[in-house]
């Protein structure tokens, strides 16, 4: 008894601390761990015996597909093919959701929100779109499609695990929870077209300011049989990109200048933009524009994968005086200048004509080296890599969606088990180049592992001290009867801990014990796993519910009374759902 009460206490104790302090879950779970660890509750092997299930290993390794889905810009190329361009909020919501939603099946549907953030955001401020109405039905849609595939959330693939575990005559398939994912998705997206006008507010989101910032010209090519000839500057997105205006347009020498919506683009007009340097990055992934002297702006990184480097001149510099054409930057630096910015001065001249001075800032497209070759150079001030501007790797996009169509067909076959199928898939995007191998290490978000797999071994202490034991004696006590009910309580109870928790913590936490009430209440022990998945997932009310509801707060200019006002009522529908489903389903 007194064992049981410590666990309780310290799992009590983590479940607070997550809730009400901003420590790392990792850092609190590890430190529940190790107290258990050191009164010799749990032994050294049921401790940690999670890092090496199969679902957490799964998991460590669809990073690596998503990463490279990313590096390759295969995701954002499905972004610009299947949004269209719809007229309406609902049109656009409705567009929106569903790509997500369908991708978040295939790919971790964390690392999609990341993916598509930027771009939905960039999409809805060229519509003309309030960006509060399209980033929480983002979040909502990729939480709701992580439902159609074990693929689709790491707490997917751990709930699999353990009931495998606990029962090995039974097993989860790899579409097989879309049977309750397909219909809980149609619903979100049902909701979110009917209400959200009500319980969305229409906010601008957090914003950088021009004031005060660096700005840069850069200039673009539009590629002779590329898809923006022919199109209007308002048709081919050009005319509301954040933080990037269209100052100009060269064609056949001749300018034109104050450049409206309707002007008809041709190729190899040659387009002056004015903007930030975060935002000059996105003009590389505009299919249809190349940087002058390339054959595609979306060249980069056949070698080393290129990024965009800000470097300030020094006044001991070798091309000061020079325009950039005579300073010969690639053969002399192995860097291309992309935009110059000058003490907030707007530059009228092209690119390559422009006579650098002291204290100039470039904007270079290099590889990493760069840094290492001419940080302490006597040529530079300061150089340093822009943020998220590392050029995806387009032509090697054929290859990252093979990769993937290779773990879907192999874990949807049953010719492998799924982490043998992800093994594979990683491997291909490395060995085919899609992504190098230290971006491939990288791209683990160790933090998850860790936690998943710390809360693992606390659920083997709450195991090991009878925990489960006295939950199957407690439902006994109550005598619900109906196993309804306690499918309800379990679900109910799960999704109450979610919204304090991250989800997989509340899905280990609860789901060791209410496989022992389904044997005791006559649940069929699948149908109790999968309410526990989608209780634990299905977190709307709150943004720090699922992360990444938590990726859009801030983007969306939401606040936590927004979450509540449209993600309870959602979320309560959802569950609602769910329950009249499942003994459909699974008995």
């Amino acid at each position: 008894m007194p064992e049981l009460l410590l666990t309780l206490l310290v799992v009590l104790a983590c479940v607070l601390a997550m809730a009400l302090t901003r420590i790392g879950v990792e850092l609190i779970l590890m430190a529940g761990l190790t107290v258990l660890l050191t009164v010799g509750i749990v032994t050294p092997a049921q401790a940690f015996a999670g890092f090496a299930n199969e679902g957490l290993l799964t998991v460590a390794v669809l990073y690596i597909v998503a990463a490279g889905m990313h590096e390759t810009g295969a995701t954002l190329w499905w972004v610009r093919r299947s949004f269209g361009r719809p007229r309406t909020v609902t049109g656009a919501q409705a567009t929106m959701m569903s790509q997500v939603a369908l991708l978040s099946g295939f790919l971790n549907n964390t690392p999609v929100v990341a993916t598509f953030l930027p771009a939905v955001r960039d999409w809805a401020r060229q519509r003309g779109f309030a960006v509060s109405r399209l980033l929480m039905p983002m979040s909502f849609a990729a939480i709701l499609g992580g439902g159609l595939s074990l693929l689709g959330s790491s707490t997917n693939l751990i709930v699999a695990g353990l009931l495998g575990r606990d029962f090995p005559q039974v097993s989860l398939g790899l579409f097989e929870i879309a049977w309750l994912g397909v219909p809980l998705a149609l619903f979100g997206v049902v909701f979110t077209l009917l209400f959200s006008r009500w319980l969305l507010p229409r906010r601008e989101g957090a914003e950088q300011s021009f004031a005060n910032t660096r700005e840069y010209m850069a200039e673009m090519l539009v590629d002779a049989g590329g898809p923006l000839v022919g199109r209007t500057v308002k048709e081919a997105g050009l005319r509301n990109l954040p933080g990037l205006f269209l100052v100009e347009i060269e064609r056949s020498g001749h300018r034109l200048g104050a450049v409206g919506p309707d002007e008809v683009l041709c190729g190899e007009d040659r387009l002056i933009f004015a903007g930030l340097a975060d935002s000059i990055v996105d003009l590389y992934r505009i299919e249809g524009l190349r940087r002058p002297g390339k054959a595609s702006a979306l060249e980069g990184g056949r070698g080393q994968p290129h990024c965009l480097i800000e470097a300030v001149v020094a006044r001991s510099a070798p091309f000061v005086g020079r325009s950039i054409r005579e300073s010969r930057f690639r053969s002399e630096y192995g860097a291309a200048v992309v935009a110059v910015a000058r003490h907030g001065e707007r530059i009228k001249s092209k690119v390559g004509d422009i006579v650098l001075q002291p204290a100039d800032t470039l904007l270079l497209e290099t590889d990493q080296g760069f840094l290492k070759k001419h940080r302490q150079s006597r040529d530079f001030l300061l150089a340093s890599t822009v943020e998220n501007s590392n050029l995806p790797r387009d032509h090697k996009r054929v290859w990252a969606w093979l990769s993937l169509l290779l773990l879907i067909g192999l874990g949807a076959g049953g010719v492998v088990s799924l982490l043998n199928a992800a093994l594979l898939a990683a491997g291909l995007m490395v060995m085919s180049g899609c992504l190098t191998a230290r971006a491939a290490r990288n791209s683990i978000d160790l933090p998850v592992v860790i936690s998943i797999g710390a809360a693992f071994g606390l659920g083997e202490a709450l195991r090991a001290a009878g925990a489960v034991e006295m939950a199957v004696q407690g439902l006994q006590a109550l005598e619900l009867g109906s196993p309804m009910l306690v499918l309800a309580a379990v679900y109910v109870l799960t999704s109450l801990l979610t919204l304090f928790i991250t989800n997989n913590a509340a899905a280990i936490l609860v789901l060791p014990a209410a496989l022992g009430m389904a044997q005791a209440a006559g649940v069929a022990p699948t149908a109790m796993a999968v309410a526990v998945m989608f209780a634990a997932n299905l977190s709307f009310a709150t943004p720090t519910g699922y992360q990444t509801n938590l990726m859009v707060y801030g983007l969306g200019g939401y606040r936590f009374g927004d979450y509540v006002r449209f993600g309870l009522p959602l979320q309560a529908g959802a569950g609602v759902l769910a329950l009249v489903l499942i003994p459909r389903i699974w008995g």
